[in-house]
């Protein structure tokens, strides 16, 4: 799994960054500013020093910054910059994994992966990727990767959890039929799978919904008590806590690589970490999906109600 840097910068703490190597792999982002990104970058730097083989380290850009015009977006001037002060902050030559973080309609794609390519091409990536991307949006980019001979999009950093399974409808089987890993972030949805909120009690004071609620889309109070249920259920069944479970169900999807995990503190991203390693019965990964399930928007709605239809077209996720 990945873990963010990001916490413990804010927290001044370092006790996870250390922990973030020692689980494999370190992903720097999202970072609200400039100070952030520098600081996270010079904490994850130290922590890998002489350890830089044993871990997987994936950073971001696109999101603004800052107000110049060479603070947001994905133009080659700015992931050139970006690229080459990430790998001067962590004190290495490559970055394992480069991504988009989000599709920024102002910069033409042909520029983009031109860009990554170069960066590819000069060993300062290894793979590119992108994040929050819509369907035709990523599928243009691997096309028109494929046209000209370019470096494809390896994986697509997606949010993905028991509250919030939007990515099983088309972004899902686009990743199974092009090759695409997804990395998943949010996986507690937001902080609700945390183990914390309970039916008919007050939000925690220390909750990150406090101020996250607004970001992310919206649960229904009874899918999110439905899902909690059972995830009660299957934690008492497997000695497990509801973090370890939601998160090992996501780690079972069709085209998941990896979870990435938002840990405050060394603590928490131990606890996280034993996700892995263990496995849901089928019964408990159906109670879960049942408890889960919602009604497809359409066009993807007769695939999953109608014989005719799943015939032709089979869902890859109940």
């Amino acid at each position: 799994m990945l873990s963010h840097v990001r916490e413990q910068v804010r927290d001044q703490g370092g006790g996870a960054a250390p922990a973030a190597v020692d689980g494999g792999a370190a992903d720097l982002g999202p970072l609200g500013d400039v100070a952030e990104v520098e600081a996270a970058e010079a904490v994850l730097g130290q922590a890998i020093r002489g350890r830089r083989d044993q871990v997987l380290i994936s950073t971001k850009a696109g999101l603004p910054t800052g107000d110049g015009p060479q603070d947001a977006g994905t133009s080659r001037a700015r992931l050139v910059r970006t690229v080459e002060d990430a790998l001067r902050r962590l004190g290495t030559d490559y970055l394992d994994l480069f991504q988009l973080h989000a599709y920024d309609a102002g910069t033409p794609i042909e520029e983009v992966l031109a860009t990554l390519e170069d960066l590819v091409r000069a060993g300062k990536i290894r793979y590119t990727g992108v994040s929050n991307f819509s369907g035709w949006q990523l599928m243009k980019s691997l096309a028109l990767a494929d046209r000209h001979g370019r470096p494809r999009y390896a994986a697509h950093q997606v949010y993905y959890s028991l509250v919030g399974r939007d990515y099983e409808w088309e972004l899902m089987p686009l990743a199974e039929e092009e090759g695409v890993g997804a990395l998943v972030w949010s996986p507690l949805g937001w902080g609700r799978l945390t183990g914390k909120i309970r039916r008919g009690r007050p939000l925690p004071a220390d909750s990150r919904l406090h101020d996250t609620a607004d970001y992310g889309p919206p649960v229904e109070e009874e899918l999110l008590y439905r899902v909690i249920d059972a995830l009660d259920e299957v934690a008492a069944e497997t000695g497990r806590t509801i973090p370890q479970v939601a998160i090992n169900w996501l780690l079972r999807r069709p085209t998941v690589s990896s979870v990435i995990i938002g840990a405050r503190n060394e603590e928490q991203l131990r606890q996280n970490l034993g996700a892995v390693g263990w496995s849901l019965t089928a019964e408990q990964i159906t109670k879960l999906d049942a408890a889960s399930a919602r009604t497809a928007p359409y066009p993807y709605f007769p695939y999953r109600r109608q014989e005719a239809f799943a015939r032709l077209n089979p869902p890859l996720a109940g």
